[in-house]
């Protein structure tokens, strides 16, 4: 032993005990201790080399988690401490760092230490003998943590899947966890309808890499070569429009670029394609290629020129075909007036006043006017039959009314019925009973006039009156005023 200042007490182990110490009263192998300036420092329990006691002693960490693969003897076995075995943890568990710890120890006394230090060590061995079994226990539930989280970790890297989705020609790669197509828009957000194009289909599997395309379908509110129709297209531009509709647009007319986008809403397109058109005008035949949209633009492009009445054989606002043939029609003519008369009723009332068979116009009827336009027209040089353009209705006509005697004629006038009658009224109006001079003065039979056909009874005019009523009124102008009315033919009278 050395009597140095720095005075060092050997470390003893279950090699051999300090002389004169009793058995059992010194600690074994696992618990050596170091003393120096009156501190003892416990040493690991299976140092057997001695330590300065000014080194602070390492105390282990608690045992860390084993694999539940690791062997019994990686444990260790009983009567000694287990090697500590590594074990893959996870970043986010920290690994305990060892702490160092001084153990403050009193200098040996052989007397009192014995029997204490005898049970502790009996102690520490039965600890030590169940040391193994402990330590499994212990790791075997923080063993099975990492295995579930490993397990884990692997199914969710293997339903991982990276997709290319391009939505309306806007790509983007992302991670799904979707079993299909459709799951993969619903989980993206992405509406689709009918008229959307979706590929591939909605229900089709998904892997890893796949690519995924959706395009929006747009209406097309589309008149082609005149005809109109509304369509669907899945094209973003309007010359993707047409070749997805199979339309020909070489030579053709648009109402839209070529490049305008076409957006969600759709829009309007007038497409006429390029046609052969052919005029006859003037004896020559024209053929003219064009995208015209009335049948008379495509005759002025032809160069023919359409001047006052003239017209086409199709209405000219009609839209021209393909191979269609047209002649031009030259018209000259002019519009004829025609008046016309529309005859007037007449309306008959019986009249107790007048003899029966005595008829007396009591309104003259009047005749209407019609006015009728004629369209005289020469057609390439032929004349064609007047057409009837208009009717209009210049006067209508009013109805003549006439009044029919009821009253019963008398049969005989005394003193003139043996006198020849018929001899008078052929000398004064050839027998004739409507008969008018000249003058318009007198009528009748018997040329009476007006104011003395009143007097006799009469009503109207004498010539209107039947022939036996003026016989009769003539016989009373006799019987009161004599052969003197007719001064010329009353000799006949007697004859």
């Amino acid at each position: 032993m050395s009597r140095s200042q720095y005075e060092t007490r050997e470390t003893y182990g279950s090699r051999g005990a300090p002389p004169g110490a009793p058995d059992g009263a010194w600690p074994g192998l696992h618990d050596a201790e170091t003393v120096a300036y009156g501190v003892a420092v416990r040493g690991p329990a299976d140092d057997d080399t001695y330590r300065p006691a000014y080194e602070a002693r390492t105390v282990p960490a608690p045992a860390s988690p084993v694999s539940p693969l690791a062997s019994s003897a990686s444990l260790g076995s009983p009567g000694r401490s287990p090697a500590p075995v590594r074990t893959p943890t996870l970043a986010a568990i920290p690994s305990p760092t060892p702490t160092p710890t001084l153990v403050a120890a009193p200098a040996w006394d052989p007397g009192t230490r014995a029997g204490t230090d005898g049970r502790a060590a009996r102690r520490r061995r039965a600890r030590r003998a169940e040391r193994p079994d402990s330590a499994v226990r212990r790791l075997l539930p923080q063993a099975l943590v990492v295995a579930f989280l490993a397990g884990g970790t692997t199914a969710f890297v293997a339903e991982d899947k990276t997709v290319d989705l391009t939505v309306d020609g806007r790509p983007r790669t992302l991670h799904t966890f979707a079993d299909d197509v459709g799951e993969l828009l619903a989980e993206e957000g992405v509406r689709v309808g009918t008229h959307d194009m979706i590929a591939p289909a909605p229900g089709t599997a998904l892997h890893s890499g796949d690519e995924v395309a959706v395009r929006y379908g747009r209406p097309v509110r589309l008149t082609l070569d005149g005809r109109r129709r509304e369509v669907w297209t899945t094209a973003d531009t309007v010359e993707g429009a047409l070749a997805e509709l199979g339309v020909r647009a070489d030579g053709a007319y648009l109402s839209a670029s070529r490049s305008r986008p076409i957006g969600r809403t759709g829009l309007a397109l007038d497409v006429r394609t390029e046609r052969a058109f052919t005029v006859l005008a003037d004896g020559r035949a024209r053929t003219v290629r064009t995208n015209a949209a009335t049948v008379r633009e495509a005759v002025e492009e032809a160069g023919i020129t359409l001047r006052g009445q003239d017209t086409v054989s199709v209405p000219p606002d009609s839209f021209p075909r393909d191979g269609q043939t047209v002649t031009v029609l030259r018209i000259s003519g002019v519009r004829e007036v025609r008046e016309e008369q529309i005859p007037y009723g007449v309306r008959r009332v019986e009249d107790p006043t007048l003899f029966r068979g005595t008829e007396v116009v009591a309104r003259p009827g009047q005749p209407g006017l019609r006015r009728t336009t004629y369209l005289l027209r020469t057609v390439n040089g032929v004349r064609e039959k007047p057409r009837l353009e208009r009717t209009e209705l210049v006067r209508g006509p009013r109805r003549q009314v006439v009044r029919v005697g009821t009253r019963a004629r008398p049969t005989a006038v005394e003193g003139a019925d043996g006198l020849n009658w018929r001899g008078l009224a052929a000398c004064e109006s050839g027998g004739r009973p409507q008969a008018v001079d000249a003058s318009g003065t007198y009528g009748g039979l018997y040329q009476f006039d007006t104011r003395t056909w009143h007097s006799l009874g009469g009503s109207g005019r004498p010539q209107d009156a039947p022939a036996e009523e003026q016989t009769y009124r003539a016989k009373k102008l006799y019987l009161s005023r004599g052969a003197a009315p007719w001064p010329h033919c009353g000799a006949r009278l007697h004859t």
